[in-house]
Order: structure tokens, then C-alpha cells, then sequence
């Protein structure tokens, strides 16, 4: 990597955190972005100077950018459910837009942009890649549309004032240090816990969040700005995912394979109950729609160009399996 400062933006996250890991082992300056309020249990030690900046703040993101050589923009609100959805796709793009321009005021010299495969469409009955991406109208949910704005905002700025920005599609990253945790990190810990007796027939791609952390790097040195790029590993069914975390936990796996219609009264209700409590609930209606589709997707383009690699996703989980235990997540 360069010798200038290299700015990381969400580092008390899963996926940011383990970004900063990886270019740390490489050395060089390193600066890592974080909002005054987010938790620090992934800071620890943390190799490099902090800045703190709500990146839809103009001003502050310009600060903390100041003298970047390198700018890995990993930050982002990753909920599948909110009070109010449209908060979800008013901060992911505005985020967006004000590091983006921050990058471009700054010169910064190379921006890896985190996209996710939301913004790619599935396919039925083979992996999608990225010649399949999806409209906002197209993505499931306010997460989905908010990361497909935010994409095309970077492919615009990419095109039109000449940022140099590549962008990484991650699919479903697992492991460990994922303190939230993220949706498909709670779903390794409730079905560990023996509190998913029962599935629904869908699919995912697994990878591990260190592979996808690499692949960042990986863009950074070879990816072609406005390129889009698949960071993904494995595509399992969730019945086998769930089957796989039973044998790692010592429980039996489900059995039951349940139909989505009668699903979708218990996700309003969900819903609604997450409405009065505020916490975000376990089933909702996007992730049942989600569910509908095996979502697999192939990382053969970063794979080819960028010389990516995947480890087998049973380590992922095993990882993940084994850092929730460790922290009491998983009794």
C-alpha cells in the first residue's frame, strides 16, 4: 500500500474493523473514522490515529479525510428494519455523497467503495454477478434501495468527475469480532441457541470477514475505478447452514421446513411490536420476502483480476461460532 494516510471509515464495525486489521499487518499510517457514539469493544488497541465524524456531517468528514493518500468508505447503516425505513436509505446516501466529495476535495488517490451484493439481482436457479445489477425499484427493502442509490451515486461520481473509486460488493460476511451483531450474525447465535426449531427454504453466500477484508486490499492495488466487484465465498442453503452450526454446538438440526404465507401475520406483528419496544425483531416482512430467493452470487471477476480467494465457509462459521461462545453469546 501507499505511504500516505489511509482513512477507514466504520472501524468500531464488523467488516470495518477487520479492514483496518488487514492493512495494519501491512503497515503504514492509518486513520480510522468513527462516530462519537459507537461502541469500542473492536477499538481496542487499535493500530492507528481515530477520528471522530458522523459522516453525513460535510465539515467533519473533511477533516477527518485531511491528507488521505487511500480511503477504504466501509461505514454504513446496515438495519434490515427501522421504525422508519427511509432513515436507513437517507443515511447510506448521504454518507455516500459527503465522502465521496470529501475524497475528491482532499485528492485522495484511491477509494475503495463498500458496496454489498444487495445491489446485484438474484437469480433463480444460478449465482449472480455483477452484470446483473438491480434498479432501487428492484431491491427488496430499505436497505437494498439505499445501497443501490449509494452505488450509482459513486459510479456517477466515478464517471462524471473522475473519482477514483472501486467498488467491492461483499455478499454475506461471518466470523468473529461481530459485536452488533449484524442479521446473519444473529441468526448463528439464535440457532445455536437452540431457538430456530424450524426454516424456510432459501439460500446465501457465506464468506469470512477476513477474506472480505483482503479482497478490499486486494482492490485497492488492482481494481479498475468504477468496476464493480463480487468479495464473496460459498452458496449454502440455510437449512445446511443451520444444520452446520447444530453440529458445532453439539444440538440437534431442524427438521422442519416451514411454508412463508402463514410467516408473514407473525412478521407484522413483529413489526409492530418492534414499533412500541424500538428494538429491531427477529422476523420481518422484507427478510420473509428476502428469503424468497436463494441469493448466490460468484466472485470469479475478483477472482480472475484481482487474484481473490475465499477459505471454505464451514471455517467462517466455526470461527463465528467460536468468538460468540467466547463472549458469552452463545450459552
Amino acid at each position: 500500500m501507499s505511504e500516505g494516510i489511509t482513512v477507514v471509515t466504520g472501524v468500531a464495525g464488523f467488516l470495518g474493523s477487520a479492514v483496518a486489521r488487514a492493512l495494519a499487518a501491512r503497515g503504514g499510517r492509518l486513520r480510522g473514522v468513527v462516530r462519537a457514539t459507537s461502541p469500542r469493544a473492536n477499538l481496542a488497541d487499535f493500530p492507528g490515529e481515530l477520528a471522530e465524524a458522523d459522516l453525513r456531517d460535510a465539515p467533519a468528514v473533511a477533516a477527518a479525510l485531511a491528507g488521505a493518500d487511500t480511503l477504504f468508505h466501509v461505514a454504513a447503516d446496515y438495519r434490515l428494519w427501522a421504525k422508519d425505513p427511509e432513515e436507513i436509505v437517507r443515511n447510506n446516501v448521504a454518507m455516500t455523497r459527503a465522502v465521496m466529495e470529501a475524497a475528491l476535495a482532499a485528492g485522495v488517490r484511491r477509494v475503495v467503495y463498500t458496496s454489498s451484493v444487495a445491489t446485484l439481482l438474484p437469480l433463480e436457479g444460478r449465482a449472480s454477478d455483477e452484470e446483473h445489477p438491480a434498479s432501487a425499484e428492484q431491491a427488496v427493502g430499505a436497505y437494498k434501495r439505499s445501497k443501490v442509490l449509494a452505488e450509482r451515486l459513486v459510479e456517477e461520481l466515478v464517471a462524471t468527475r473522475g473519482l477514483p473509486a472501486v467498488i467491492v460488493n461483499p455478499s454475506t460476511p461471518i466470523g468473529p469480532r461481530d459485536v452488533h451483531p449484524t442479521p446473519t450474525g444473529r441468526i448463528v447465535v439464535e440457532a445455536a441457541n437452540g431457538k430456530m426449531p424450524a426454516y424456510v427454504d432459501s439460500g446465501l453466500n457465506l464468506v469470512h470477514v477476513d477474506d472480505v477484508a483482503t479482497g478490499h486490499l486486494l482492490a485497492a492495488e488492482r481494481g479498475q475505478a468504477g468496476r464493480r466487484y463480487v468479495l464473496g465465498g460459498e452458496d449454502v442453503t440455510l437449512g445446511q447452514m443451520l444444520a452446520d452450526i447444530a453440529g458445532l454446538v453439539g444440538r440437534k438440526p431442524p427438521k422442519v421446513k416451514l411454508p412463508r404465507g402463514p410467516l408473514y401475520p407473525l412478521a407484522v406483528l413483529a413489526e409492530l411490536g418492534g414499533r412500541i419496544t424500538g428494538r429491531e425483531p427477529f422476523l420481518t416482512l422484507d427478510s420473509l420476502r428476502m428469503s424468497a430467493h436463494h441469493m448466490y452470487y460468484s466472485s470469479a471477476r475478483a477472482e480472475a483480476e484481482l487474484g481473490y480467494r475465499a477459505r471454505p465457509y464451514r471455517e467462517a462459521l466455526a470461527d463465528a461460532v467460536a468468538w460468540f461462545r467466547a463472549t458469552g453469546l452463545i450459552r
